[in-house]
């Protein structure tokens, strides 16, 4: 039995409003929107994953930090300038928890949907 070529080809987040949190990533990842529709919107580059928004009813965020409603998954995202990168994010509408592990090294923020992601230094 051979292995079967498998890609990525997005990584999708629920949310309430798809159109919001596409225009929240794509203005911070610079990433264009390829395909769009009342429930769903995807960002990308030809060729490469995308990031999708998928509209769900009743959608309840993550809560962070808490185990009874863990994250499940977040973006880990690279920064050169923590500091700044941060104040990019909160103009965009992202949300600073009281809740930071690591501040020095990494910053979790939630988007305006509620789904935490990093913004970190390493790897960069």
């Amino acid at each position: 039995m051979s292995n079967p070529k498998i890609r990525l080809l997005s990584f999708d987040l629920d949310c309430p409003d798809p159109a919001e949190l596409a225009r929240f990533y794509g203005s911070a990842l610079d990433l264009p929107v390829i395909h769009r529709s009342d429930d769903y919107v995807l960002l990308g580059r030809e060729g490469a994953p995308g990031l999708g928004f998928l509209r769900q009813s009743g959608f309840r965020p993550p809560v962070w930090p808490d185990p009874a409603h863990s994250k499940q998954a977040h973006l880990e995202l690279g920064v050169e300038d923590l500091d700044a990168a941060q104040e990019r994010m909160l103009a965009l509408g992202a949300v600073l928890p009281d809740f930071q592990p690591n501040p020095e090294a990494w910053r979790v923020l939630l988007d305006p949907a509620g789904h935490p992601f990093c913004l970190a230094t390493h790897g960069v």
